[in-house]
């Protein structure tokens, strides 16, 4: 099990995951550009790493800054939000290649490669009553 989830996004979509990871007892981490360092997703999570600049491409859709972030603050998940990273497949392969626990959304999630192909023992799907 794990304890301690980055969430690769920002905005609502963080603050949700974030209530759900507290609702479950897990610590949390937020990920934030420079441009969103006064955000309040990044005031509602235990803590906060910058990954850089402000465009999305060089901070929210850099997987090497995503999984920095992870290894910095310790996490031992990665629950990837909604838009973003959360439908490609390579990050959720990067997250587990780390040592990571990929949170899918869903077991039919893209970013979820077939079992029957690749065998994925570090993923979890969040219980749904958490995540409201």
């Amino acid at each position: 099990m794990f304890r301690t989830v980055l969430v690769a996004n920002r905005g609502e979509i963080a603050r949700r995951v974030f209530r759900g990871c507290r609702a479950l007892g897990l610590s949390t981490v937020a990920v934030y550009s420079e441009a969103d360092r006064d955000a309040p997703h990044v005031k509602d999570a235990d803590r906060a790493v910058l990954l850089g600049p402000a465009p999305p491409r060089e901070s929210y859709l850099s997987v090497e800054r995503i999984l920095a972030a992870a290894r910095e603050s310790g996490a031992d998940a990665v629950h990837p939000g909604y838009g973003f990273l959360s439908e490609n497949w390579r990050f959720a392969e990067a997250c587990v290649q780390a040592g990571l626990t990929f949170i899918a959304a869903c077991r039919s999630c893209p970013a979820v490669p077939s079992r029957s192909r690749t065998p994925w023992p570090r993923l979890a799907w969040p219980a749904r009553s958490a995540i409201r």
